[in-house]
């Protein structure tokens, strides 16, 4: 049936339950599934614009990058644990919903599992969230969890 699932993951709760029922899914056909965190690029305008200063002022795209692999790392974690056959990781910077778009369109997956309420701000409230924007773009199934 699904050989290649794919599951935006945040670190929210929506975003594990989502991995747990890709695990579960994916041990039933046996696929692979893609675990992808998306982080934001942040402007130095952005960056000029924050509260707190540490003494050696970093970049915030490294920071939002670690995290976001700290993030990945987690979600792998988690499907190994509930018994994924074969589990990979990546981090990608960009707009969320046309990220994982265009990633599953370039990894070529044929199942998006995702969760319907992530770590989105008060933009995602006005402007429609993140799930409900890939499963309007996707050009494959999307199981919203």
């Amino acid at each position: 049936m699904f050989k290649n699932i794919l599951v935006p993951f945040d670190g929210s709760t929506g975003a594990e339950e989502a991995l747990i029922t890709a695990a579960s899914l994916a041990k039933l056909c046996d696929a692979e599934v893609t675990v992808l965190t998306v982080y934001r690029h942040h402007s130095m305008l952005e960056a000029s614009f924050s509260m707190v200063r540490t003494q050696e002022p970093g970049s915030i795209d490294d920071a939002m990058r670690s995290h976001a692999k700290e993030v990945a790392e987690h979600g792998k974690a988690i499907l190994t644990e509930q018994g994924a056959p074969r589990v990979r990781g990546f981090t990608k910077v960009g707009q969320p919903a046309r990220t994982i778009i265009s990633f599953a369109k370039q990894h070529e997956n044929d199942l998006i599992v995702i969760g319907s309420r992530g770590m989105g701000s008060v933009e995602n409230y006005l402007l429609g969230s993140v799930s409900h924007k890939v499963t309007g773009l996707s050009p494959v199934p999307v199981l919203v969890i």
